[in-house]
């Protein structure tokens, strides 16, 4: 029998039946199979299903386990590849470069867990659907006999979310980078004001985009800084204008300092502003109706410290987890990001310090410090 990856050969009936029996008696695989909530399958060393969870089934939507014994894995999926030779799943000339079937192939060949990726086209309900499965292959011995746990795990939609996130940031980035050129000709060739500020917000945007896909990333290296000298009254003057009509100081008011420090800073302006701007709407959030927030600047021993402060204590068991990612006290999905960003950015592209103290008596500070040199 013609195979262009994996052995032909299937066990026979009797084997079969032997190798089932086997494996429903063994208490550790059948604690397995009611224990795990995620996709499990057992395999014989002919890549041939000889137990399955319920978790399993209800993807493959039958009823019956004993309509899936027997089965290889791409089978059982109506994988839209698995019969195109005689032998089925794991022997055709797509399964070369199938994730399950390397996984499987692999484990069995070389007892060694093997985890892969499988891109999945199948039937459902007469239309093509494509799936990704992180597929991962464990060895296990049973009765003298190897056998196979195979876990799968249904990564199709963070698969596709992460593709178009690629497509999206490189399609954006390069019509930004296009009106960024454009602003430029626009400056040279018709200097007005209002070229000036269409061309600061063609950079900013293009900036922005650049430290969101960084925090997608969980990543510095996608982000290049933009490095220059800027006045501490500029950085506020651009805080100023941001708030003036931000809707979370409605009801609300930031005091700003009086005057200004004479320094400036070498920082990236898009990503120091991100920083801060975060600092102000936490403790606007955290603000009481008719409330205050006070904002300044401090000089301390080359180092700049800029300090956000508003009444209201956090709570200590709060306070541990506070620039955790993904943690949040609000209960909406996305949250857990704006203090997490905070240090991410402020620490490993600014060269800074993030920092807070909270109490009741003195409420809570939330502190950027930089160095001036």
């Amino acid at each position: 029998m013609d195979t262009y990856f994996a052995p032909p050969q299937r066990a026979e009936d009797e084997e079969l039946r032997f190798e089932i029996e086997a494996v429903s008696k063994n208490p550790v695989v059948s604690g397995l199979l009611r224990s795990i909530s995620g996709l499990l399958a057992i395999l014989d060393g002919h890549r041939q299903i000889i137990a399955l969870n319920d978790s399993f089934l209800k993807l493959l939507g039958i009823d019956d386990p004993k309509e899936a014994l027997g089965l290889r894995p791409g089978e059982a999926l109506q994988c839209i590849h698995a019969n195109r030779e005689p032998a089925g799943c794991g022997t055709t000339e797509y399964c070369s470069t199938c994730g399950a079937a390397i996984a499987i192939v692999s484990s069995l060949g070389q007892e060694i867990p093997c985890e892969r990726v499988c891109a999945l086209s199948t039937r459902r309900g007469g239309e093509l659907v494509d799936l990704a499965l992180l597929v991962r292959s464990q060895p296990i011995t049973i009765e003298n006999r190897q056998f196979l746990l195979l876990f799968l795990q249904d990564i199709t939609v963070q698969e596709q979310r992460a593709a178009l996130e690629r497509t999206f940031y490189h399609d954006v980035n390069n019509m930004l980078t296009m009106l960024v050129q454009a602003s430029d000709l626009l400056i040279q060739d018709q200097p007005s004001k209002l070229a000036q500020t269409i061309h600061q917000a063609a950079y900013r945007l293009l900036q922005e985009v650049a430290i969101q896909r960084s925090l997608s990333d969980g990543s510095v290296s996608n982000y290049q800084a933009m490095w220059d000298d800027f006045s501490i009254e500029v950085i506020f003057t651009e805080l100023r204008s941001f708030f003036k009509n931000h809707p979370a100081s409605k009801e609300k008011r930031i005091e700003y300092p009086d005057g200004y420090p004479n320094l400036s800073i070498k920082t990236d302006i898009s990503l120091l502003l991100r920083v801060l701007c975060n600092m102000i709407i936490n403790a606007m959030e955290a603000t009481e109706k008719n409330g205050v927030v006070r904002i300044w600047s401090e000089n301390k021993n080359e180092r700049i410290d800029f300090c956000v402060w508003n009444s209201q204590r956090i709570p200590p068991e709060i306070s541990k987890r506070i620039f955790q990612r993904n943690f949040s006290t609000k209960s909406q999905a996305g949250r857990g990001i704006g203090t997490y960003s905070m240090k991410f950015f402020g620490e490993k592209i600014l060269g800074g310090k993030v920092s807070f103290s909270s109490s009741k008596e003195d409420g809570t500070i939330f502190v950027l410090s930089l160095p001036l040199l």
